[in-house]
């Protein structure tokens, strides 16, 4: 649980970097451009789509014999906007992990872990897979958990927890990618597995803060960059002693 603390806290710590402010303006302003322009020109024909879809279901003839037809004519926009927030989420993410981290991981890396080497065994074809993989299933996931949303704090959770899984499983690869060599990124997420998960868990909740949610993406970057990078260098300590790793 430490290191996880430790990573969180130094992540926050950077926020103040008048660098890594620079850096952050990137994927916010990306991803509010990219869906400003989405919501202009598909906004009213994908409302109507998504409600018709809906009001022809046996749910929405219920709602309408119990004399909820409002609740009906909303349903289009409401499952628009429920769509929106994973996608918001996905685009911030994958724009932090293209544009964001190499650049943030390039300032950790030589203020905090300079004499951590350099072994290169991540490759732009892996961490493409990597994402695609990871996206997949996070939409899948959504997808499938979509009726627990209307149980509240039950769908909270589900997307609290998906949100983690998507975290962690872009942001380690991209961290780890110059410095660990192939055999060590498989060793490390094995050893690391709950920790990387649990670090993603602990960010989620902020996806759920308006505003805030913005830069959630470039924060897990950060705190991932740092709890990834004193990983290895913990590895690289004990294989050195030979012993197992923490």
């Amino acid at each position: 649980m430490k290191p996880v603390i430790t990573a969180f806290m130094r992540a926050f710590r950077d926020l103040g970097d008048r660098r890594v402010i620079a850096i952050i303006l990137l994927p916010v302003l990306a991803s509010l451009v990219i869906w400003l322009v989405i919501i202009l020109w598909f906004w009213q024909s994908w409302v109507m789509v998504l409600g018709d879809a809906i009001g022809s279901t046996q749910w929405a003839r219920w709602l309408r014999d119990w004399g909820a037809q409002w609740l009906v004519n909303g349903m289009g926009a409401l499952a628009l906007i429920a769509l929106m927030i994973p996608a918001l989420l996905v685009t911030n993410v994958v724009i932090a992990e293209i544009f964001a981290l190499p650049a943030l991981v390039k300032l950790v890396s030589a203020r905090d872990y300079p004499m951590l080497e350099r072994r290169h065994g991540g490759t732009m074809v892996g961490g493409t897979i990597n994402a695609c993989a990871g996206i997949t299933i996070f939409l899948l996931v959504f997808v499938l958990t979509l009726p627990l949303w209307l149980l509240g704090p039950v769908g909270l959770i589900a997307g609290a927890l998906n949100s983690a899984y998507l975290a962690q499983r872009l942001f380690r690869y991209d961290a780890l990618s110059e410095h660990a060599g192939a055999g060590e990124y498989d060793a490390l997420v094995k050893r690391s597995r709950g920790r990387l998960f649990l670090l993603g868990l602990t960010l989620s909740p902020l996806n759920y803060v308006p505003f805030v949610n913005l830069f959630v993406p470039v924060l897990g970057a950060l705190a991932y960059t740092h709890f990834c990078l004193r990983e290895l260098a913990n590895l690289r300590e004990a294989e050195a002693r030979g012993l197992d790793a923490p």
